[in-house]
């Protein structure tokens, strides 16, 4: 169930993430964590024993799959509700129908940019307007939904929950080796920021999740829910094995 590596994360993880922090004392452990791991040398060790078939394969598999922002989100230890472990490929101009849409998370978050380069926008709710029309509140108008989770599947529910606007309030650039963490309301959107593939080890954290999160967007109306296409074991192992070879490449 666990080789060398896979079972020292497990450890890390849980020793780490396991007590009732307040969540910024959280996410705060869990950018420190996801940095240690991304480590080159530690992640690609990590990364070619689950690629062998060690760990949870059939399960990670399951929540393993394209996200509809655009990237490959591959899961890599499944901490039930307090913590989860996840590679994310970023493959530029690859974005989904979601690429565009801002968003926060259901429980506080870090992230490690492992090779290539995030850009990422922060915003807050500034009002919120019936029309298209510059109601003197400024910012920018979008739509917003509810997204959560369909019963009896992992299938993207977006329910519509009026107009808003929003408001920048920060723009950066993550290169290899940076790393960042976002308590769980954080607005936000990134994309990958090279003409080469980004990768990044992203961790999810906290056992009080919210039960949806909040998504805007400008680019129209979605769909009321979008289906999650979970990989086979074999398409899982195989992206193991690709994203093992990228970080060789370093």
């Amino acid at each position: 169930m666990g080789g060398r590596q896979v079972l020292a994360t497990r450890r890390l993880l849980a020793e780490t993430l396991d007590g009732e922090l307040p969540e910024h004392a959280l996410a705060s452990a869990a950018r420190s964590v996801v940095a240690e791991l991304g480590s080159t040398d530690r992640l690609l060790e990590l990364i070619a024993e689950l690629a062998s078939g060690e760990g949870d394969p059939a399960d990670c598999a399951r929540l393993s799959y394209r996200h509809v922002l655009g990237f490959d989100k591959l899961l890599l230890i499944d901490g039930g509700p307090r913590h989860m472990l996840r590679a994310h490929v970023w493959h530029p101009g690859a974005g989904g129908i979601g690429e565009e849409d801002i968003h926060n998370h259901r429980s506080p978050l870090a992230s490690y940019v492992v090779r290539g380069r995030l850009a990422m926008e922060l915003y807050e709710v500034c009002g919120e307007s019936g029309d298209d029309d510059d109601d003197g509140v400024g910012g920018v108008a979008a739509a917003r939904y509810e997204e959560s989770l369909a019963e009896g599947s992992a299938d993207w529910v977006l329910r519509p929950a009026g107009a808003a606007r929003l408001r920048l309030t920060h723009v950066g650039q993550y290169a290899a080796g940076s790393s960042y963490a976002l308590p769980a309301h954080t607005l936000h959107r990134a994309w990958c920021d090279t003409d080469a593939p980004t990768v990044t080890l992203f961790l999810e954290t906290g056992a009080g999740r919210r039960r949806h999160t909040d998504v805007f967007t400008a680019a129209g109306p979605h769909p009321e829910a979008v289906e999650k296409v979970p990989m086979d074991v074999r398409d899982y192992r195989g992206a193991l094995s690709d994203l093992a070879e990228r970080l060789r490449a370093l």
